[in-house]
């Protein structure tokens, strides 16, 4: 089968999160909420001085507001929602998490500060 000029031959595969406010979070005060955000930037800079967080950091203009932010990890879908489920934000109920797999032509994208490799390189499956 010819290969269609419109899709890539190959593909980086990364695991991305994306952050969002739920429509049940908590309220909580402002010196709760501040020590809770003081909480979920240390525990995000630890899984990037770790290595398995590569690049993360909120939205700013976005047409949904409950959308906070977004990451992408160096492991699997499934790792990064365990992961996901230990940042204090998440578990205070205040952010909730979306996983997704973003595919992207191979080569488009860079981490120079990341540690190691990050995504998986593939090929388009056949249908």
């Amino acid at each position: 089968m010819a290969s269609d000029p419109d899709v890539p031959d190959a593909f980086d595969v990364y695991t991305v999160v994306v952050l969002r406010r739920p429509p049940d979070a908590p309220d909580i005060t402002d010196d709760a909420l501040i020590e809770l955000q003081a909480r979920h930037l240390a525990y995000r800079a630890d899984l990037r001085r770790r290595g398995v967080l590569v690049v993360n950091g909120p939205f700013d203009l976005r047409s949904d507001p409950s959308y906070r932010g977004m990451s992408i990890f160096a492991c699997s879908p499934d790792e990064a929602a365990r992961l996901s489920d230990g940042d204090p934000s998440v578990a205070a109920g205040r952010l909730a998490y979306d996983v997704l797999e973003w595919w992207v032509a191979a080569g488009s994208l860079a981490f120079p500060l990341a540690a190691g490799q990050v995504g998986d390189r593939r090929s388009m499956p056949d249908d």
